[in-house]
């Protein structure tokens, strides 16, 4: 049986995979990979089934040792990659030896890196699925430092290909498409347009579950009772009293009370979940 012994975990390395989609009405969210282009692109090249679990490694930090021969890729941000000392290319296949060891620097650009082995990362599954929900503590704990994780036989056929383009690096500030609503009509005409035609910056509180943002000054609404709780989605622009939204992200809670004002489109939600603090942002609206 073989296995990756992690010898250091990092700052914060999660297992992760599709997520758990359907179970809302448990108050239980989907979760899963934050930014699920680069996690698919990882399993993409180490051949496994879709539903394979990789580790998501926040701002780097993460070394292991393989115990048994591996196949294993790196995608997402862009983090120093060695093993055994020897630096190995991003977005690659890499077939690695009985006791080698795999080193991820800190990042340099992005904040989450994917590190996806042949066969995937067998934890047990809760719920069918082995994503860690940092917001309700369910699915595996953290990645610490001593885990020894078993790999699983979740893949296929090897690929053709051993190398996919990495994304084109993103712009400054990054560009994120959004639609309003649904609650818009609950802001002034003036917030609606401060919120696409602001620069925001994602300020040093951000995680899994959402990034607040910070810019010039507070989105101010046109009404001010009470709104019951209406469910989450993954992208939604919460605005809490203090009028600076906040970005949610895989982990946001399924229900919430305060109102949204728009909602990233899916196709922008792996960018924005490459999102460290300081990067800058500019939405950009898309009509209905």
């Amino acid at each position: 049986m073989a296995w990756l012994e992690v010898l250091r975990a990092g700052a914060r390395t999660t297992v992760q995979d599709r997520g758990r989609p359907g179970y809302a009405r448990l108050g239980v969210g989907v979760s899963g990979a934050a930014d699920i282009v680069a996690h698919d692109g990882a399993n993409r090249l180490v051949g496994n089934d879709p539903r394979a679990a990789t580790l998501e490694v926040t701002l780097g930090g993460l070394r292991v040792r393989a115990v048994g021969p591996a196949t294993l890729a790196v995608t997402g941000a862009r983090t120093p990659l060695t093993v055994n000392g020897e630096p190995r290319p991003h977005y690659s296949t890499l077939h690695v030896r009985d006791g080698d060891e795999v080193v991820l620097g800190l990042a340099t650009a992005g904040l989450r890196a994917y590190l996806a082995v042949r066969g995937g990362v067998d934890v047990a599954p809760v719920l069918g699925s082995r994503a860690t929900d940092t917001l309700s503590g369910i699915g595996p704990e953290p990645i610490r430092d001593g885990d020894r994780l078993p790999v699983g036989s979740l893949h296929g056929e090897l690929p053709i290909e051993e190398l996919i383009p990495p994304p084109a690096p993103p712009g400054d500030p990054v560009e994120l498409r959004v639609r309003t609503g649904p609650r818009d009509d609950w802001f002034t005409p003036a917030s609606l347009a401060a919120l696409v035609h602001r620069t925001w910056t994602v300020s040093t509180d951000t995680d899994r579950v959402g990034a607040r943002l910070d810019g010039p000054g507070p989105l101010h609404r046109s009404r001010h009772g009470e709104l019951p709780s209406e469910g989450m989605v993954t992208g939604a622009l919460q605005v809490p009293p203090n009028g600076m939204p906040v970005l949610f992200l895989a982990d946001h809670p399924v229900t919430g009370g305060y109102p949204v004002i728009a909602v990233v489109v899916e196709d922008d939600i792996p960018a924005a979940a490459q999102l460290r603090p300081g990067c800058r942002i500019k939405f950009r609206q898309l009509r209905r």
